[in-house]
């Protein structure tokens, strides 16, 4: 993997680990050479994430909509900072640029980057690891809402294994690396940007 999209939070919740969480997994991921794909932010754990991964000497391409850089949340500090017209095309961006996608702590945005990233990899349109780092249990209640659905019938048990979750980051990226790509609905094809 020499890129991972990251979703987090533009937040900065009151519990200092959340922001420490997000700097740390910047570096780790600077040190081994693996580039960051995030949503251009320097707010929060995206600004976080984005300041200690370039400090280690990382790359860092942050893609935003134009409303937002207009709005100054934008980190212009980033490796490449791309503008997009929608958060449509910065959702597809972040596929056609990653070999994997990392979630961490975040709210309905962050949330709604993961599911993409699973919807999409359901129906065909990427087979790249899908990794949620759970981390101060952050996503328990997530992951049981997911085997919830699982067993009720709403996930198939072939993709069961979509999300790959762990508490530390050494080993999520262990088993991304190490994942067998599951068997997609369909075979589609990225939309068209």
């Amino acid at each position: 993997m020499n890129r991972l999209a990251v979703y987090c939070g533009s937040a900065t919740p009151a519990d200092p680990r959340y922001m420490a969480l997000a700097a740390n997994v910047g570096r780790e991921l600077a040190r081994r050479g693996i580039g960051i794909v995030y949503g251009g932010g320097r707010l929060g754990l995206m600004g976080a994430l984005a300041d200690a991964a370039l400090a280690e000497g990382g790359e860092v391409i942050g893609v935003i909509p134009c409303e937002m850089v207009s709005r100054e949340v934008a980190h212009h500090g980033c490796s490449t900072l791309e503008v997009v017209s929608s958060m449509h095309e910065r959702k597809a961006r972040f596929t056609e640029l990653c070999d994997g996608f990392v979630t961490l702590p975040g709210g309905v945005g962050t949330m709604d980057e993961l599911w993409e990233a699973v919807s999409w990899a359901q129906l065909g349109y990427h087979a790249k690891p899908v990794g949620l780092l759970n981390a101060l249990g952050y996503f328990d209640g997530l992951l049981a809402f997911t085997q919830h659905m699982m067993e009720t019938g709403f996930i198939r048990p072939a993709h069961a294994g979509i999300i790959i979750a762990e508490p530390e980051l050494d080993l999520l990226l262990q088993r991304m690396q190490a994942r067998e790509p599951h068997t997609p609905i369909f075979s589609m094809k990225p939309p068209a940007l």
